[in-house]
């Protein structure tokens, strides 16, 4: 006997929560790591909300830094975390969950590239709870890229 097709929709995010995006960025720009929000396309149908860190709290061979977020109305998100660096290299995690058919549905892409992935247990899928996560993960960056 054949599988039934398999929906498509199993797969998809869904579309863009623009409320959770909204709450993200208030949160964002009270923070004193953040220097600049902005949603992508526009605030009024936002798909990506990008924080950009301040850089004069990081060493100087990293010329920039910034935090992609997506979040969709399913609960999946994406929360990329992009340094950049003078000599052109780029150091980057990113927290996800969504559907794959890599890993289980949240899950982390390890640094330096984000092209290792492993299983993630966090405590509360609540995006202010993964806020914290990834805002903590930052700090603990910054304060490890310095000697």
């Amino acid at each position: 006997m054949s599988q039934p097709p398999e929906d498509p929709a199993s797969h998809s995010t869904g579309p863009s929560d623009r409320q959770t995006l909204r709450l993200l960025e208030r949160n964002l720009s009270s923070d004193s790591l953040v220097t600049e929000t902005a949603f992508d396309p526009d605030s009024y149908e936002p798909r990506l909300l990008r924080g950009r860190l301040d850089a004069g709290r990081y060493p100087d061979r990293v010329t920039a830094a910034r935090l992609d977020i997506r979040w969709f109305t399913t609960g999946d998100f994406s929360v990329h975390y992009v340094e950049e660096h003078e000599d052109g290299e780029r150091w980057e995690c990113r927290w996800d969950r969504h559907p794959n058919t890599h890993n289980t549905r949240l899950h982390f892409h390890k640094p330096p590239t984000a092209t290792e992935i492993c299983d993630l247990e966090l405590p509360s899928l609540h995006p202010l709870e993964v806020y914290s996560t990834v805002l903590t993960a930052t700090e603990q960056r910054i304060e490890a890229l310095w000697p």
